[in-house]
């Protein structure tokens, strides 16, 4: 009854299995998701639908790994030409070390873990070449040159010597120098000064300080004998001018110095006061701002002082004398005035002396009765004081604290009493002169941000996080290849081997050819036609279910 179901008549088409409509592009573009689930929906793609997934986990995994694992680049060369370029690439890759040309700046980068390497190994093979450095210009230089020649081919080699001098400073990755040095002749009175420019390019958006650019002037004024700091000129690639009018010998730079060394007298003090407040408050838990007036003036005095009296240095002269007369008497008349002298005594070895004549002692005073005229020329010493006073700078006038203390987070603020005493500590710490006007603040508050431990840079910032962030990516990007790609498939496959037979007949029936309707009919026995039906079933299974439906539909009309 079966076979005579599935069996057509004479004239009679089955119709054919239903078919998924297959997705147009317009479908695509009206229902991008119905036309996407039309198409998951085709058997061969839910077969491979897990092949399809480890593809593709795959090549997220190696997408992933590529732009982590690719380690930072640092600029090896720049401003090179093609056949230096060229040189250096094939150099590079001989010795399996990768690098990398920028096709907008053309500069030659590798690994920062391959810098020195590179360096190294272009260096031992003389890479590059086009332009030879600094003196290694005169070894080039042919014999019997004029001197002109010869004198270009110097101030070349002192150029390019300094070019590489100023790159060594941090921030500078190029740079060039122009020296413009006029030749001495004695048929010029008035020599020119040599002079000199030069014009850096810096790394990304760094810049120089005051402090590098004057150490740049100097540099290149110390190099060229008779050169003066004014005659330096400094431009950046931006053609910014960083040279100041007047160089370096104007009041500008004794500003900048005098700035300097402010600044060095404040960290010093606010050194000791962190040094001081550490182990009392912690790190982090106070800050303290030190403004120091500084008098930075040099002065110089010089004073002479003379006495009022002053001592005889010398004296010389003449008088006149010896009268032969006697000695008239002089004094007030009087009963003194009247009395005879002493007797004289007479020593032994000594004339007498006659009567009635004065003699004056042996380098004494002259006494004026014995002289009839005197002229003398006395010089006297005058006292004299000479003082020189020179005040060396760097003396404080004044000098001003101010420390701010954190409260402690749900305890206690600080009592007076214990500010009072940090107050005396950091007022003995700057050394502190009430006779100055110095002036030390010390308050405890809440602080709004965060400690000064927490603002430093942030963790991803540091040095361990690129790698561990590699690291930890390799092993996310392994763990996601086992469990959503391997370990579907292996419990994929457990199930098939599970299975065992229905596996196997699955197997054969895709193997073997589809049952056709002239098979059922030349089928010779029962066993026979009930495997072909079974197989037919499974391979048409909309065929037979209506061969099913026209079976119940006769099964129906008969019984009625």
């Amino acid at each position: 009854m079966a076979s005579n179901a599935l069996t057509p008549t004479q004239g009679e088409v089955l119709p054919a299995a239903p078919a998924a409509p297959a997705a147009s592009f317009g479908d695509l573009g009206r229902n991008p998701m119905g036309a996407l689930q039309r198409v998951w929906a085709q058997p061969a793609v839910k077969k491979s639908a897990p092949l399809i997934g480890l593809l593709g986990l795959l090549g997220s995994a190696a997408l992933a790994w590529t732009l982590v694992a690719t380690p930072p680049q640092k600029i090896l060369f720049s401003g090179l030409s093609d056949a230096d370029k060229a040189a250096a690439s094939e150099a590079l890759s001989q010795a399996k070390i990768d690098s990398h040309i920028d096709s907008q700046t053309g500069t030659l980068t590798v690994s920062a873990d391959d810098y020195y390497k590179a360096r190294m190994l272009l260096a031992s093979q003389n890479l590059p070449k086009a332009t030879p450095g600094g003196y290694a210009i005169l070894d080039q230089l042919p014999m019997g040159v004029s001197r002109a020649v010869e004198g270009e081919r110097l101030r070349q080699a002192r150029e390019t010597e300094l070019a590489k001098s100023i790159e060594e400073i941090e921030g500078v990755t190029d740079a060039r120098v122009h020296l413009a040095m006029p030749e001495n002749t004695v048929f010029v009175r008035d020599n020119a000064a040599p002079s000199a420019s030069v014009i850096v390019r810096l790394a990304g958006n760094h810049t120089l300080a005051d402090a590098q650019v004057r150490s740049i002037i100097n540099l290149v004024a110390s190099s060229v004998p008779g050169m003066k700091p004014d005659a330096v000129t400094i431009v950046d690639g931006a053609g910014t001018l960083l040279t100041k009018p007047g160089g370096v010998g104007d009041g500008l730079g004794a500003s900048d110095e005098r700035i300097d060394f402010q600044r060095r007298v404040e960290d010093k003090y606010r050194e000791q006061l962190t040094q001081l407040l550490t182990p009392l408050v912690g790190a982090g838990n106070f800050s303290a701002e030190v403004q120091a007036d500084v008098n930075l003036d040099e002065t110089q005095a010089t004073r002479e002082a003379y006495g009022k009296e002053g001592a005889l240095r010398a004296e010389q002269g003449n008088w006149t004398g010896n009268q032969s007369g006697p000695i008239p008497a002089e004094g007030i008349p009087g009963t003194l005035s009247n009395t005879p002298p002493p007797a004289a005594q007479v020593k032994a070895g000594q004339a007498a002396a006659p009567s009635g004549a004065a003699t004056p002692a042996p380098g004494g005073k002259v006494p004026d009765s014995l002289k009839q005229s005197d002229q003398f020329s006395r010089a006297y010493e005058l006292d004299k004081e000479v003082s020189v006073t020179r005040a060396v700078p760097g003396s404080l006038k004044r000098i001003s604290v101010a420390v701010v203390l954190r409260e402690p987070e749900g305890g206690k603020p600080r009592n007076p009493q214990e500010i009072a005493q940090i107050t005396d500590l950091v007022r003995a710490a700057v050394g502190y002169d009430a006779s100055r006007n110095d002036q030390v603040t010390v308050i405890s508050r809440k602080f709004a941000g965060a400690s000064a431990e927490e603002a430093k840079a942030p963790w991803y910032d540091a040095g361990w996080f690129p790698v561990l962030a590699r690291n930890l990516t390799a092993l996310v990007i392994a763990l996601l290849v086992i469990f959503v790609g391997l370990k579907p498939m292996l419990k994929m496959f457990g199930k098939k081997r599970d299975q065992g037979g229905a596996n196997d007949l699955g197997e054969f029936a895709m193997s073997r050819p589809p049952v056709s309707v002239e098979a059922l009919e030349n089928a010779q026995g029962y066993e026979d036609k009930v495997k072909l039906v079974r197989d037919f079933t499974r391979d048409n299974p909309a065929r037979a279910a209506l061969a099913v439906k026209d079976m119940i539909r006769s099964d129906g009309k008969a019984a009625a």
